[in-house]
């Protein structure tokens, strides 16, 4: 895939880099590209910039583990800025929020948010997290969570009582989300599975 970027229109070579979640569309963050950045990116299939601080070049994630999986890429009509839709393995910014523009809880975007969560909690080694716990006990203990959550969430739909009903559909769904996560995968995972059996 080669991309015709003018990397001369600005004095210092770099041009802004317009980083989009492909799965939702949120604009997830900004940064800069040198044509070293822009090829390692393409050749790696991860985004890396040209920090301007460090004055060298930055994979998205290099220390953190959440790096910015690429899935599309384009240059726009004056090819002096790229657009690169990514999938975010992880926080975006450095505040642990998805993007570097909203604040740390995402009441449109709730679910993703909670991944963001459950990432955190599984890496955290601060005090005592149920979350943390579970990953430690491994997949098959998450399993089995799961399969009770959704027998006691079956349970409570055959009654009258809606706010059990929810309270254990919200428990068999925060314990799903963590399965994904121990077995490598994410609600986008699930989403992209959807998709493709909509549009058969």
């Amino acid at each position: 895939m080669r991309m015709k970027v003018d990397f001369n229109k600005y004095s210092d070579h770099l041009v802004p880099a317009v980083i989009q979640d492909h799965s939702t569309h949120k604009v997830l963050m900004l940064g800069f590209m040198n044509e070293e950045a822009l090829n390692k990116t393409m050749q790696e299939g991860r985004v890396t910039f040209f920090s301007r601080t460090k004055q060298r070049l930055w994979t998205k994630g290099e220390e953190s583990g959440n790096f910015l999986l690429v899935r599309e890429m384009a240059a726009d009509c004056d090819q002096d800025t790229l657009l690169i839709k990514v999938e975010p393995l992880g926080p975006v910014c450095h505040t642990g929020a998805d993007t570097c523009w909203s604040e740390r809880n995402h009441a449109d975007d709730f679910l993703y948010y909670l991944e963001d969560i459950i990432e955190l909690r599984k890496k955290s080694d601060e005090g005592r997290s149920y979350v943390r716990d579970l990953f430690q006990k491994g997949v098959p203990k998450i399993a089995q969570k799961v399969g009770e959550e959704a027998v006691e969430m079956v349970i409570e739909s055959l009654g009258n009582q809606d706010d059990l009903f929810l309270n254990e559909s919200a428990d068999l769904l925060f314990h799903y989300l963590v399965l994904l996560n121990a077995k490598g995968h994410n609600l986008r995972s699930v989403i992209e599975v959807l998709k493709q059996r909509h549009s058969k």
